[in-house]
């Protein structure tokens, strides 16, 4: 997959609903286990909590999803919460939804409610994005080059992550899926083929929000 939906950043929110308190907690993983961790980092912070509902998809050789009612009625909590993912097209997220009970019943279809509403509310401030893979190259060239391929590289609109002065300079930059070709073809061209270009590791990064 070259870009997924996902969430940026680790976020928590917080709603009242018949005096029960929905704590939403947020947090983008890259494995099942990183989603399985916060789970029981969450459970663990509020273990005092009368529920602690969690829903996950994760990539890996095939997509893992995976849901839990902990408690509450069965299909009240754990797959409102799987739902909401699903419809904001979310991948490699971990929503967990704590409940405090606030003595008023909420019936089911109450709970289907406030369990999405609160997942949602997590969801959003944790601020949904575009990831999409990339690759960091390094690139080793002449000092005489330097100014050329820089002025590439900005043109192409790659980031640069660092440079190096040594006995030649190295620069790393960080090039978009979609512009990895287009990007070697034209530092391979303005430097006459001198430029040494390694790809050192692919990763998924934001790509805009």
């Amino acid at each position: 997959m070259n870009e997924y939906k996902s969430v940026s950043k680790e976020a928590s929110s917080e709603i009242i609903e018949k005096k029960s308190r929905f704590i939403c907690s947020v947090k983008p993983v890259n494995s099942e286990k990183e989603a399985v961790d916060f789970v029981k980092e969450i459970r663990d912070k509020y273990k005092d909590a009368t529920h602690n509902v969690f829903a996950y998809v994760v990539m890996a050789k095939i997509e893992i999803q995976k849901a839990s009612d902990d408690g509450e009625p069965q299909g009240t909590a754990g797959i409102p919460v799987l739902e909401v993912i699903k419809r904001e097209g979310l991948k490699n997220i971990c929503v967990v939804v704590t409940r405090y009970f606030g003595g008023t019943l909420l019936g089911a279809g109450g709970l289907i409610r406030a369990y999405s509403s609160s997942a949602k509310a997590g969801i959003d401030k944790a601020l949904i994005c575009t990831k999409a893979l990339y690759s960091r190259l390094s690139v080793k060239i002449d000092y005489a080059q330097l100014g050329r391929v820089k002025n590439a590289i900005e043109k192409l609109k790659n980031k640069i992550v660092s440079l190096e002065y040594r006995e030649f300079v190295v620069i790393c930059i960080d090039v978009r899926y979609d512009n990895i070709d287009t990007t070697i073809k034209k530092l391979t061209d303005i430097t006459n083929g001198q430029a040494k270009i390694k790809n050192l590791k692919r990763f998924y990064g934001i790509s805009q929000y």
